[in-house]
């Protein structure tokens, strides 16, 4: 059921982004209060006075409008590189795949396994600048939740120190038919952190974890979303949890957006942190696993979608608890 007079929590980051001794500490405790709480109930909230550009935003969204009108042999000179490990560069979901878009990936700027376009002209440029903005601000609302969660200072950016494994993605999903209006099936996100900006079609809705209600996410020129993702419903033990949300195409409107996925390094032990189990005598709920197996499976669901909808691996796959879903 979609709930359209319903919308998720907004932040305010500016207090995050003042000038050094010139501080409010008032701001930054209600943004705070409003990050805690939406990642208990939602697992998604929206930020604005995040410290991106909002002009870069929007010329981002316009080169890449550019680079997807392309015809497709020029789009796929900018296919990933053999061995890299996850398709940075132009890509398509397969045929027999219920999701409906196409989009480019990339790794932090200077990543050698990279591959631009070479038109649209100031593609490149802009997305690297992109890039640099939203890590800053990912670690920015990282500290937030660190201090939502009651952990010690600096705990999870000592935790998720290792920057190689962030990745951008840039999407275009297309006009949807009278049959099939699938974009992006619902999912929840395996990363750290995800912030993500659309366009003025929107299709991204958010579902409630106690009533099942799909909440669309209003598109705002000025805003971000937020989400948790998987490493951080594990870490906390489940006391923040990663929220199902998709793409829903638009008739007669093509979609595009952007989504930065802040990631732990490939090789990062994943299991619930001992604030959550141990120190408080709690179970944990998942057995510790490794980032980059896990992310393996996970896009082996893409890949080779599972004929069973309770074969696809997620969560659950590590879950202590037997029969967990």
């Amino acid at each position: 059921m979609v709930n359209s007079s319903r919308t998720i929590p907004t932040a305010d980051l500016s207090p995050f982004l003042r000038e050094e001794g010139s501080s409010d500490e008032d701001g930054k405790k209600k943004a705070i209060e409003i990050i805690g709480k939406a990642c208990s109930e939602f697992g998604f909230f929206q930020v604005v006075n995040h410290g991106v550009p909002i002009h870069l935003m929007q010329k981002a969204l316009l080169r890449s409008t550019q680079f997807f009108g392309y015809p497709l042999d020029r789009k796929l000179e900018a296919s990933p590189l053999p061995g890299a490990p996850l398709p940075a560069g132009y890509g398509r979901q397969p045929d027999h795949s219920p999701d409906k878009n196409e989009f480019f990936m990339m790794f932090p700027p200077d990543s050698t396994f990279n591959v631009f376009p070479s038109n649209p002209q100031g593609f490149r440029e802009v997305v690297k600048e992109l890039f640099s903005y939203l890590v800053k601000t990912a670690s920015i609302l990282e500290s937030i939740i660190n201090e939502c969660l009651g952990l010690p200072p600096k705990l999870l950016s000592e935790y998720n120190d290792d920057r190689k494994w962030d990745l951008m993605s840039t999407f275009r999903y297309p006009k949807s038919s009278e049959s099939e209006n699938v974009g992006l099936r619902e999912h929840k996100d395996v990363n750290f952190i995800t912030l993500l900006f659309q366009d003025e079609v929107g299709g991204l809705e958010v579902k409630t974890e106690y009533d099942h209600q799909w909440i669309p996410i209003t598109p705002s020129q000025t805003t971000l979303v937020v989400n948790v993702g998987d490493v951080i419903q594990v870490l906390s033990n489940d006391r923040y949890k990663s929220a199902s949300h998709r793409v829903v195409r638009q008739a007669g409107k093509e979609r595009h957006s952007y989504a930065f996925f802040y990631n732990i390094g490939g090789d990062k032990l994943v299991q619930p942190l001992p604030h959550f189990t141990t120190d408080i005598d709690q179970p944990p709920k998942y057995k510790p696993f490794i980032y980059k197996d896990y992310l393996q499976l996970r896009l082996r669901n893409k890949t080779h979608p599972p004929s069973r909808p309770q074969d696809i691996i997620n969560l659950s796959y590590y879950s202590t608890i037997p029969n967990s879903s």
